[in-house]
């Protein structure tokens, strides 16, 4: 009986072990940027190293969009925008849950600027102009060389 028991709890203690590995590594990669809990970038990540075309993903509430999109700009160095694109919505925004976005755009890196660092900013779009509903995401990123 005694041989029993011991030889259940190596099994069940095996098997413990076993799920929680397997959950360890089927975790879903979460993204890491959050801002009011409004809007998840999931690519870039900060400070990655970027080239044209860059394509960025993520998601947002759908309060973050006007008409399925919002607007996306990239800065340099000095903040002079070197490029502006549209995220567009990849489901339906007319909701107050998370909904997927993307947006591409080509860019072009002055190769006498001070500095390879610049911005990516994604701004909620507000059609009302009121600043009590600007909202937006800066990250920081590297341009490739």
């Amino acid at each position: 009986m005694k041989k029993t028991l011991f030889i259940l709890f190596i099994v069940l203690l095996i098997a413990t072990f076993g799920i929680v590995w397997w959950l360890s590594k089927n975790e879903v990669q979460k993204p890491i940027i959050t801002t009011n809990e409004n809007i998840h970038l999931t690519s870039p990540r900060p400070n990655a190293t970027i080239k044209s075309p860059l394509t960025i993903t993520g998601e947002a509430r759908g309060n973050w969009f006007f008409e399925a999109s919002f607007p996306v700009v990239l800065t340099n160095w000095d903040g002079l925008i070197i490029a502006q694109g549209i995220a567009q919505a990849k489901g339906e925004w007319m909701t107050t849950d998370f909904v997927p976005f993307e947006a591409t755009f080509t860019f072009t890196v002055d190769k006498n600027v001070y500095s390879n660092k610049g911005s990516l900013i994604l701004q909620k779009d507000n059609p009302s102009g009121l600043p009590e509903y600007d909202d937006a995401l800066e990250i920081p990123i590297v341009f490739s060389d």
